[in-house]
């Protein structure tokens, strides 16, 4: 054997007893059930390697929860932080977690840690683009997408999500009343006018009246008569179709 190929072989032996030490502190890293200084010690060693190879794993740890509920937290702290560190390269591996995932509060802060705030909304708006509107058991992490997207503004953001105020769910709704309205937006748009005068939720509506009368902005001429109907108990627009509120006491019965 040639020293090119003893040095090739050797490098392979080393990968894959890379890997196979990877795998076997993924395993106690992501298992629910160990003590917590076993986990901890094998989350540590993965830190300690300081590769995407590494890095991936952890995610992992973000699946489930352990008590006490101090030691959980502080093991996901540890690993959040790791991962942010590794960089825009655990991202592949972020987005085949999303895809399966449950919840993906954890993956939004990653994704807000390891990304510009172009490169965020454009990542997260990627996660959101699979869902729709229709009725599905378990919508939690869509739910959270809409409820991240409320914390940015970005011109990309209301032509994505303004689907999502014709959603079943009302939850799905009222997030997406507030995404849009985080938007540096100047005045109203016709979808959420839409929405003021008929979404069947009253908290819809009324989340929607009162961002109208926080910013004074104005419901044009031609939708004043539409938008009235369906405004909720003691909100009202003027002539010019600024929002207005008035007190509401509710008389105990006699």
């Amino acid at each position: 054997m040639g020293i090119l190929e003893f040095l090739r072989s050797r490098g392979g032996e080393s990968a894959d007893k890379t890997k196979t030490q990877i795998a076997r502190l993924a395993e106690r890293a992501s298992d629910k059930r160990a003590q917590p200084y076993d986990r901890q010690e094998a989350i540590h060693a993965l830190i300690g390697m300081k590769s995407i190879d590494a890095a991936e794993p952890l995610l992992r740890r973000f699946t489930f929860s352990c008590e006490p509920s101090i030691t959980d937290r502080e093991e996901k702290d540890l690993v959040f932080g790791a991962i942010v560190a590794a960089g825009a390269g655990i991202l592949p591996s972020l987005r085949a977690q999303v895809k399966k995932a449950d919840t993906v509060g954890w993956p939004l802060r990653i994704a807000r840690g390891v990304l510009d705030d172009d490169a965020y909304v454009t990542e997260v708006l990627e996660w959101l683009a699979p869902w729709d509107t229709e009725y599905a058991k378990f919508i939690d992490p869509k739910l959270q997408i809409l409820g991240a997207l409320a914390e940015v503004q970005h011109e990309a953001i209301a032509p994505a999500v303004e689907r999502f105020l014709e959603d079943v769910n009302e939850e799905a709704r009222f997030n997406t009343v507030a995404a849009l309205f985080a938007q540096r937006a100047e005045g109203v748009s016709s979808a959420l006018l839409s929405a003021l005068a008929s979404d069947e939720s009253v908290r819809v509506r009324t989340r929607i009246a009162e961002e109208l009368l926080a910013r004074q902005w104005p419901v044009p001429a031609e939708e004043h008569d539409r938008v009235r109907k369906g405004l909720p108990n003691g909100f009202s627009i003027d002539a010019e179709g600024r929002m207005s509120k008035r007190a509401v006491v509710d008389l105990p019965w006699l």
